[in-house]
């Protein structure tokens, strides 16, 4: 994969948390022979198959004392190897609010069979909704809790490795725009920024948790990182501009783009070298003008 990444031109790749130990006996003679370069990780890393510390979890928000420190454990050994690899920062997805069911499941389902306007996505959006306000304010204070500490101890190691909490693809999960923008803010100075994933940020936008019209020129001053991809639907990882085939829309996430300190394409396999290229000239122009 990361001669196929090299092959199109790109120098330097974000090692994300489906990377194993086994993978890492190939990868890391590569990256200490200079033929790529790492940009960020992202936690969990290496590879974890607990899914207590996966990144569809609570993780970062556990209540239970013991979970929330192996979870910071694994965040600063994740931090460990981005310090490493030479790497300007670490990908996280801090947390969620747990539901009995998987509602992000069910609505996305009716989303698609029914639309988001029909009765029973309104429905099932305002339970939804309702549970994830009234629960999401103590979770959000044991993330910042975790963050905090965790930045104190590489600190303390002397790391210059950054932390992006990114914007995520379940309605259930943190943060939201508006909820990493306080944690930014109540951890200035720390190294806690946003890391924008734009797939995600819009299918959230579609589904109706926030509103990246009104809400990104607030956040924009946090964000150190992005993820480049587009939503078609609710679909993600798709080539800008090209899969949508809409030349004006992602134009919005543009000063986002512009902003990040680090820039990742997050694309799936179906993307063809022919589409990258495209879609990759076409963020290039419009950034210059």
């Amino acid at each position: 994969m990361i001669e196929d990444i090299r092959k199109l031109g790109f120098r330097r790749v974000e090692l994300n948390y489906n990377v194993t130990q086994e993978h890492l006996r190939t990868i890391e003679p590569m990256i200490e022979r200079g033929e790529i370069g790492v940009s960020s990780v992202h936690n969990t890393f290496p590879y974890v198959s607990d899914p207590d510390y996966g990144t569809d979890s609570v993780l970062l928000g556990f209540k239970d004392e013991d979970k929330r420190q192996k979870a910071m454990e694994l965040l600063l050994g994740s931090m460990e190897y981005a310090h490493r690899y030479g790497a300007q920062a670490v990908v996280v997805h801090p947390g969620e609010v747990p539901f009995d069911t998987n509602i992000d499941a069910a609505l996305k389902q009716i989303y698609h069979e029914q639309g988001k306007d029909s009765q029973a996505y309104q429905q099932l959006w305002e339970e939804m909704i309702t549970h994830r306000s009234k629960e999401a304010l103590g979770y959000q204070k044991k993330i910042q809790q975790s963050l905090e500490e965790v930045c104190e101890a590489a600190a303390r190691k002397g790391w210059d490795v950054k932390l992006g909490i990114e914007t995520r693809s379940r309605c259930n999960q943190m943060p939201t725009l508006m909820e990493a923008k306080e944690i930014c803010v109540n951890l200035a100075g720390a190294g806690v920024y946003l890391w924008y994933d734009i797939g995600h940020a819009t299918m959230m936008e579609r589904m109706g948790l926030y509103d990246n019209a009104t809400e990104l020129s607030q956040v924009l001053p946090y964000i150190y990182g992005v993820h480049i991809h587009e939503t078609v639907e609710l679909s993600d990882h798709w080539c800008p501009y090209i899969h949508s085939g809409d030349p004006v829309d992602f134009n919005r996430f543009l000063p986002a783009i512009e902003q990040a300190k680090v820039k990742v394409y997050e694309l799936k396999a179906a993307c063809s070298p022919e589409d990258i290229h495209a879609s990759h000239n076409l963020i290039l122009s419009k950034l210059a003008k």
